[in-house]
């Protein structure tokens, strides 16, 4: 009988200072892959050499996603009808969670073959864990806008219904525009409206904390160009 395709979803670090994070048993996952779909090959490349040191790198089949994961999909397939036992490896974190890889998993579940994701790390839920907020009830929104008054009015939506359900909002931002986004909850939210902003997760400069918009008015941080998770509960 020919043997089955398995797929591997490995978690990559969130800080390079962070692959203590990174469980041992991803290594052993690691060393069963022949072919790597990847975001970014040159950081993914960098990531498994730190993993596993004596990594014949060279050896194996590399295929970038970016953000082409359609194109590279009947790539995918072949790779699977060739019993190919794959890995995917998305820029930070989960595959598929806030990051490249979910196309490819449903081609996979669509194939029927074994999908076995790893534990790792996973900045939405390690925010999550530490901020105090509702972790019953949760939302992850990506994104907000980039145009100034769509942002205010997607804030102000995110506020009024967690008010209204208690469920925490979850949302990102490119590093370079968190401090316009911090900006714009300040003058927008409520004053109790609570607000976490965790910063460079599992890094030595990690940091989170919760507080109240009327106290964050006084202590707006600066990370400009710093990785960051933030947290919404209406007061």
């Amino acid at each position: 009988m020919k043997p089955i395709s398995t797929l591997y979803l490995i978690p990559s670090f969130l800080d390079e200072e962070g692959m203590d994070a990174i469980p041992a048993y991803v290594v052993a996952a690691v060393k069963q892959c022949q072919v790597f779909f990847v975001e970014n090959e040159r950081s993914a490349r960098r990531f498994l050499k730190a993993m596993w040191r004596e990594m014949p790198i060279d050896q194996y089949e590399w295929f970038a996603i970016h953000k082409a994961e359609e194109q590279v999909r009947e790539i995918f397939l072949q790779k699977i009808s060739e019993s190919k036992t794959i890995g995917i490896i998305s820029e930070a974190g989960c595959p598929g969670v806030a990051d490249p890889g979910q196309i490819l998993v449903e081609a996979a579940q669509r194939a029927g073959i074994t999908v076995r994701p790893l534990v790792g790390p996973n900045a939405i839920l390690l925010a999550l864990m530490a901020s105090g907020m509702n972790g019953q009830q949760f939302q992850f929104v990506g994104y907000l806008p980039i145009d100034a008054q769509a942002r205010i009015k997607r804030i102000r939506e995110l506020e009024a219904e967690s008010a209204k359900t208690q469920a925490t909002q979850i949302f990102i931002e490119t590093p370079y525009r968190n401090r316009q986004l911090i900006e714009a909850m300040v003058k927008t939210c409520r004053p109790q409206t609570r607000l976490c902003i965790a910063v460079d997760l599992t890094g030595k400069g990690e940091s989170i904390r919760t507080h109240s918009i009327l106290e964050w008015k006084t202590k707006i941080p600066d990370i400009d160009k710093h990785p960051a998770v933030f947290l919404l509960h209406g007061g």
